[in-house]
């Protein structure tokens, strides 16, 4: 099905593509002999819409593996990958470099700002007390409110002109900048850690049932809980480096795919991540195709897509989630 996705949204635009011409032109570049395709056409495909689909797909497969691994971890079905204030201070850092004028430098920024929400947000729940599920998420409140006022200060004080769009349209996602650098970047992030986190379910299942079942099944749970949440910071910060904040895909996702896949963690952050892949890559086909030619943050329709979908599952869950 991803596969599938990739090469038919590929050729969903204005010019007139055919999925033919999408697989020739990904195979003469891959070095494989096949009968040429247009140059115009071939442009198209390689150097605008094939990398900003690889980017959806890369994001989306990041978000919705850090949503199920803090969900697993807080043991908070309402969890997401921003949990923790990670999104917040990636657009702090983000929206400092846009007002600026440095916008070559907004992924370093983004990153960046994410780790040092997670290291103020990691380093309070540890005040006066050990690191807990609820004095993370407490924390991680304080800290993402803390970083959405600097963000506005930082608008309100120093934007001016185009830059207030451009800030609003990276606040609610966007992959409209998407290049084969943004693939390089969200695409080494989810092969390097996501193998990581994959390699994690079994620890993952025994946090279900709590700190002290995992400590009595011989897991350093204190050790554990600390390398999965540095991890998930890792991996959020180089998925909204270069796409912004998008959200529902961390949240929405877990739950959609834990009902079909069943809670076992080895089977279900693996296919997490193909269903996050490619839920937003036709996200962001119908954001930036349904009211051509202007284009819709991706935020937006994950939102409106998001919202309707948390509900049902919401009433189909209600008895265990109140529990």
């Amino acid at each position: 099905m991803l596969v599938v996705t990739l090469l038919v949204t590929v050729a969903i635009g204005p010019a007139d593509l055919s999925v033919g011409e999408v697989a020739r032109s990904i195979a003469g570049h891959l070095g494989l002999d096949v009968a040429p395709v247009p140059r115009l056409h071939d442009a198209i495909v390689w150097e605008l819409r094939l990398p900003r689909v690889l980017t959806a797909a890369c994001v989306g497969a990041g978000l919705a593996l850090a949503g199920a691994v803090m969900q697993s971890l807080t043991r908070n079905p309402l969890a997401d990958p921003y949990l923790l204030g990670l999104s917040s201070g990636a657009s702090l850092g983000a929206v400092a470099v846009l007002v600026l004028g440095v916008s070559l430098l907004l992924p370093v920024a983004a990153f960046a700002g994410a780790l040092l929400a997670l290291v103020v947000t990691l380093t309070l729940a540890r005040v006066g007390g050990t690191l807990t599920p609820g004095r993370a998420v407490l924390a991680g409140v304080a800290v993402a409110q803390l970083c959405a006022a600097g963000t506005s200060l930082v608008i309100f004080w120093t934007a001016t002109g185009d830059s207030y769009r451009e800030i609003l349209t990276w606040l609610l996602g966007s992959l409209a900048g998407a290049t084969w650098q943004s693939v390089a970047i969200a695409g080494s992030a989810v092969v390097v850690v996501g193998s990581v986190v994959l390699a994690q379910g079994v620890r993952l299942d025994a946090f279900a049932f709590g700190d002290t079942a995992a400590a009595s099944l011989g897991i350093d749970v204190e050790r554990t809980r600390w390398t999965l949440l540095v991890l998930v910071a890792l991996l959020t910060g180089a998925m909204v480096a270069v796409s912004g904040s998008i959200g529902f895909v961390g949240l929405v996702l877990p739950h959609a795919v834990g009902a079909l896949s069943g809670p076992l963690h080895r089977r279900l952050l693996p296919s997490v991540a193909i269903a996050g892949a490619v839920f937003l890559v036709w996200a962001d086909t119908i954001a930036r195709t349904l009211f051509d030619p202007r284009e819709l943050p991706v935020g937006v329709v994950t939102a409106l897509v998001g919202v309707p979908v948390f509900v049902v599952l919401l009433r189909r869950r209600a008895g265990t989630w109140g529990a």
